[in-house]
């Protein structure tokens, strides 16, 4: 049943003064002129999450070009740009009336990344904004009054400004849409020039600060690929365009240091996404399932064969099926990688900064001093090139300081004050000239790569006989039950909106994919197949608009990193 302005106006004022669950009342539906509203939940308290409410408007009054939401990346593009529209309206009325929790209106905020999220849906029959709103309260009193303010005056100023195509910059929604879908038609078409990333011509990497995502403005320098290294495609919007092409293979990123070489593999590494107009890295794709790889001491790893990488550990520790609660750093990274490829990946990233130095390397001196039965460890080195020739697996690494890695790679590109040089063939003459000494290890082969099915029960997030909890904290911790669930070390996450799903797709998962026998890459196909199918909203069975989709790497990170996990090795 829906009701009119009129009867929530009156119903709010009836309410005037009364305790706070009363406001629940006011739950239903409301036609407006041009939209409905939805209120779908009301909060308990004046200090619970804030009340949950959808705005429709049909597509005969909003009358969107149906070409800007054809298809999936321009339907994600346009429903990013609503969203940011909203977010603007939202910002700007805070600023007015402050940002107190009684009386605040919200949507979920976008980066600099252009992610499939719930805040906004668009189809051929109607745009729905999913907004969150404070009820006012005088302590637990309703204020009835500011409340009908805030509904049948404010909320619909967000209608007006960002759900209907006539009051939006029609030229700058084109632009938004078609940046979108030129980076999704870019990233797409690696694999058939067999290209593991693309940088663009005339790109800004750097970012402003470390907590400020946005380009840096003075001083930065557009990147420009060298002509050896350079491709050129035709983007169905921009039409050509050229930049470095990061072929499949091992490909070595050096430089000194401030020179930006971490710069260029963390574009690349968030790549996997595409990114606003005016962020810089419009057109700096990568392949769609990159995992970035460090050391990660004091993660927590279970049933991984980690055998590839180290064996013969003091003790008899089986390394084939390898748990700890405090792995090292060597340890940790064999797992992160062992894990990368139980779950699908074509391309991992690798900064030696980040990583452990006796996972990397073991230099001939070395070798010399401590015999190959008395170290567990095969470094990377020694496995990056049989990674790529038996399973397809392509990395780069950003190197500094270890010019062994010149032996094993097809290409080399070196950072010279944040511009690019392929010295590929004088990496090449290098390491003919100087031979190096040390013995490679490891075998003729990269090893096994397991597969594992989780035990449903330990993934259980019941505190006790209370009801399942999962808080996203922050972008990088999930409360799952009463196990804190860190991921900080998943560089790839980029909105907390994400992480609050990730949280929620491991219960889902728990519920309905897992039974003991399937695998995590069986259980993540599933997952994938519910997403395309049903959207986000398979997380919850509600229409929440807090949800952004992250990658199936992300979820079985955080999968692999909850301690409470059980698994079985079953390949």
């Amino acid at each position: 049943m829906s009701w009119t302005p009129e009867d929530l106006e009156a119903t709010l004022h009836r309410l005037d003064g009364r305790g706070y669950k009363a406001y629940r009342d006011i739950e239903g539906s409301y036609r407006f002129p041009m939209f409905t509203l939805h209120i779908d939940h009301v909060q308990g308290d004046p200090f619970a999450a804030p009340s949950r409410v959808r705005l429709v408007v049909s597509q005969d009054a909003a009358r969107f070009d149906p070409t800007l939401f054809a298809t999936p990346a321009r339907n994600r593009a346009l429903a990013d740009f609503i969203t940011r529209a909203a977010s603007t309206v939202c910002d700007d009325r805070s600023r007015r009336t402050g940002t107190g929790k009684g009386g605040l209106i919200a949507i979920d905020r976008p980066g600099q990344e252009v992610l499939e999220r719930t805040s906004v849906a668009v189809d051929d029959s109607e745009v729905e904004a999913r907004i969150t709103v404070g009820l006012p309260a005088a302590g637990r009193r309703i204020l009835g009054r500011r409340a009908a303010e805030i509904l049948i005056d404010d909320v619909p100023r967000i209608v007006d400004a960002a759900l209907v195509a006539s009051n939006l910059d029609a030229a700058a929604v084109r632009r938004h849409v078609e940046a979108v879908q030129d980076q999704a038609f870019l990233r797409d078409a690696l694999a058939q020039e067999h290209l593991v990333a693309f940088v663009a011509d005339g790109a800004i990497l750097p970012r402003r600060s470390g907590v400020d995502p946005r380009p840096m403005g003075e001083g930065a320098i557009p990147f420009e690929a060298p002509p050896s290294l350079r491709r050129e495609f035709t983007l169905p919007n921009a039409g050509p365009v050229t930049g470095l092409g990061v072929p499949e293979g091992v490909t070595l990123i050096v430089g000194g240091g401030y020179h930006g070489k971490s710069t260029l593999l963390s574009a690349i590494e968030l790549g996997v996404y595409d990114h606003l107009p005016g962020d810089g890295r419009e057109a700096t794709v990568t392949v769609k399932d990159a995992v970035k790889i460090r050391a990660e001491d004091g993660r927590s790893v279970r049933g991984v064969d980690i055998s590839p990488f180290i064996t013969n550990l003091p003790f008899g520790t089986d390394t084939r099926n390898f748990s700890t609660d405090d792995a090292s750093g060597s340890t940790s990274q064999a797992a992160n990688i062992a894990e990368a490829l139980e779950y699908g990946t074509s391309l991992l990233l690798i900064d030696e900064d980040t990583s452990a130095t006796n996972f990397m390397i073991r230099d001939h001196r070395m070798q010399e001093l401590v015999a190959k039965e008395k170290e567990p460890i095969t470094p990377f080195i020694d496995k990056v090139r049989h990674l790529f020739d038996e399973h397809g697996v392509s990395t780069i690494i950003v190197v500094g300081g270890v010019g062994d890695y010149f032996d094993v790679a097809d290409t080399v590109v070196m950072m010279d004050a944040y511009r690019p040089i392929d010295v590929t063939e004088r990496a090449r003459e290098i390491a003919r000239k100087h031979a190096a000494e040390r013995t490679p290890e490891g075998g003729g082969s990269f090893g096994h790569v397991s597969a594992r099915a989780p035990i449903p029960g330990s993934l259980d997030p019941r505190r006790g006989r209370r009801p399942e909890k999962v808080d996203a904290k922050s972008l990088t911790t999930i409360l799952f039950g009463r196990t804190p669930l860190d991921l900080s070390a998943v560089e790839q996450l980029v909105s907390v909106s994400q992480t609050r799903a990730v949280g929620d797709a491991l219960v889902l998962m728990m519920k309905r994919f897992m039974d003991g026998r399937r695998t995590i890459a069986e259980a993540l196909d599933l997952l994938d197949r519910e997403f395309d199918e049903r959207g986000l909203d398979a997380l919850s069975g509600r229409r929440l608009g807090h949800y952004a989709r992250p990658r199936r790497q992300e979820i079985a990170a955080a999968l692999n990193r909850l301690r409470t996990l059980r698994i079985e090795q079953v390949g």
